[in-house]
């Protein structure tokens, strides 16, 4: 398999849905800006969308892909068909048990999400509302997730990249179509979102049928977990699903601390979320769905070189890419966040509010990128207990960072709590492959890296010297303005970097060629 193609089928969709994405936060930020009813639709979405990152595509994707990559190699399409029968039974029965008891526990959840939203009892009663609404998302969703595993495994990428698209776009259409026609506009966008998981679950039947992989679903609830197939995902699935579950807690603690610091600091946060993922989907992201099924392939085959040689060209596309995008997130967030967002309802204050957080944000990119790549290095070798026990350790020191430095940085201290945590998270999962010989890195990183530093600093400096000269808050009145200096500030960057990179003699194409093959 050619994984430079694929990455650049993966990377191109997920540029497409990142940008859709930026267009729905950018029509959200204008109808609703940063406040109480925001801040209530954040909420209730993280809970249905926090259980897909949990049982969907975290746990289960990643106990279900290496072991349907296995069967497929060894087993018969027929054989095939019957364990993703029994997958796709275990996992619309459980979840479809989920989905109902969360619309039954909704004021629960959302007071556990966000205890300092119950202050305003109307944003708190419109945020149990959308949540009872959204929550059958979860197992459309999840569904989904069970598709982009079967299409990934078979090496039929674009379907799976291109699928969250929909859900921005039915966003995009419902917000602009529906905000006028309820009493609260916010209601658009929980239509978009159920609409939305509809799509993208109905898009995925004819690529399934066509591979002759349509998943049956037993009537019987409880035949499917008799299976030995589904019991070893399950299996499988337990220490992973801890590992998931202690991001999303971390998650949940910071949207509850965000929601006792002010008014709207749960939306800055979270706008200035989708700015970091940004690049850490179209790298981090990308390079991990592309790299575990051959991660899994090479581990199945003992090809240990092969194996290393796939983390390590992994890693230095993450660190080529993620230090000039940390260095642009750090030095332009006010730009890219007035350019985004600051109009309708999104206030100057928003702006400096966000920006802060985004910067923040940015200072971990590198780390939130390479945990993408590490983290299928354990997964592809059935290797669950040492990421669960590194991500419980980086829970604790996350949240000791949130009480040392929100009294300081407020809601700030939360984004860049997160970064610390990721660094660590990074640093420490690099070093265990290391240690247990499963990564051995190639020659030439140190003046690899220095190379990166160099042409980073050139640029940093440049956007700094460029960037104080300019009142972003003030060109609100010149929207054209604004964006014509913001573009062009970000290409000038980029040829500075990639101009010094060549002047310094790396050879990118050279480097991103090595081993997508």
């Amino acid at each position: 398999m050619n994984l430079l193609k694929a990455l650049g089928t993966v990377s191109g969709f997920t540029l497409l849905s990142r940008v859709t994405g930026l267009l729905r936060e950018i029509i959200m930020a204008a109808m609703l800006g940063a406040s109480a009813y925001s801040d209530a639709f954040f909420v209730a979405f993280r809970l249905p969308n926090l259980l897909r990152r949990i049982f969907a595509e975290g746990a289960f994707s990643q106990a279900f892909v290496p072991t349907l990559a296995r069967h497929k190699a060894a087993g018969t399409q027929e054989s095939t068909k019957s364990l993703i029968d029994s997958i796709a039974s275990a996992l619309f029965w459980s979840l479809l048990l989920v989905t109902i008891l969360g619309i039954v526990a909704a004021p629960i959840l959302v007071y556990t999400m966000a205890t300092g939203l119950a202050k305003n009892p109307e944003a708190f009663s419109v945020a149990v509302i959308m949540t009872r609404w959204m929550f059958p998302y979860i197992l459309m969703i999840s569904l989904v997730a069970l598709s982009a595993g079967i299409l990934n495994t078979y090496r039929k990428f674009a379907l799976p990249a291109f699928t969250p698209v929909l859900l921005n776009l039915s966003f995009i259409v419902c917000s602009l179509a529906l905000s006028k026609q309820f009493a609260q506009p916010v209601y658009a966008l929980v239509v978009g979102v159920v609409l939305g998981g509809i799509v993208q679950l109905a898009i995925q039947i004819p690529a399934l049928h066509k591979l002759g992989l349509l998943p049956k679903i037993n009537a019987n609830p409880f035949a499917a977990f008799k299976d030995p197939e589904v019991r070893q995902v399950m299996k499988l699935m337990a220490p992973i699903l801890l590992s998931v579950s202690v991001a999303q807690i971390s998650l949940i603690i910071n949207t509850n601390i965000a929601s006792h610091v002010a008014v709207g600091a749960v939306s800055w946060i979270t706008y200035a979320d989708r700015l970091m993922e940004f690049p850490t989907a179209m790298l981090g992201v990308a390079l991990g769905v592309v790299l575990t099924p051959s991660l899994t392939a090479a581990h199945q085959r003992k090809d240990a070189e092969q194996y290393s040689a796939l983390l390590d060209w992994g890693l230095r596309l993450c660190v080529l890419l993620a230090i000039p995008a940390m260095v642009g997130l750090a030095l332009l967030s006010q730009p890219l966040t007035a350019l985004l967002f600051h109009r309708g309802q999104f206030s100057a204050l928003d702006v400096q509010n966000t920006a802060a957080a985004v910067a923040a944000y940015g200072f971990g990119i590198i780390g939130l990128v390479a945990i993408k790549i590490l983290a299928p290095g354990f997964f592809a070798r059935q290797d669950t207990r040492t990421p669960v026990m590194i991500a419980i350790a980086v829970l604790i020191i996350t949240q000791i960072l949130n009480w040392i430095l929100i009294p300081h940085l407020g809601h700030v201290a939360l984004a860049l709590s997160i970064s610390i945590g990721a660094l660590i998270n990074a640093a420490w999962m690099l070093i265990a492959l290391i240690r247990k010989g499963a990564y051995k890195p190639e020659r030439g990183w140190l003046a690899f890296i220095l190379v990166i530093i160099a042409a980073s600093a050139s640029m940093a400096f440049a956007l700094a010297m460029i960037d104080q000269r300019i009142d972003w808050i003030a060109l609100q009145a010149s929207e054209l303005k604004r964006a014509f200096y913001a573009f062009t500030i970000i290409i000038a960057a980029a040829a500075i970097y990639f101009g010094l990179l060549m002047v310094l003699g790396l050879d990118m194409m050279q480097l991103i060629k090595k081993r997508a093959k």
